[in-house]
């Protein structure tokens, strides 16, 4: 019986909670931030929660969960 992979990838972009949801870093803070207000800058620090359909997916991938 061949071993279960999990995907490493997976696992740096996102983050599992203790209640279950899932977590990843926000899009567009790579370059061109000069013309980003700074209210924009600073939403853009915080993580932000994956929809549910997509949490699921994310969760189903061997060694995820918490």
């Amino acid at each position: 019986m061949p071993k279960v992979k999990g995907k490493d990838s997976l696992r740096k972009r996102f983050k599992v909670t203790p209640h279950g949801k899932v977590m990843h870093r926000r899009t567009g803070k790579r370059h061109l931030m000069r013309k980003k207000d700074t209210k924009r800058r600073l939403r853009l620090r915080k993580p932000d929660l994956l929809n549910p359909p997509v949490a699921k997916k994310v969760k189903s991938v061997p060694y995820m969960s918490v």
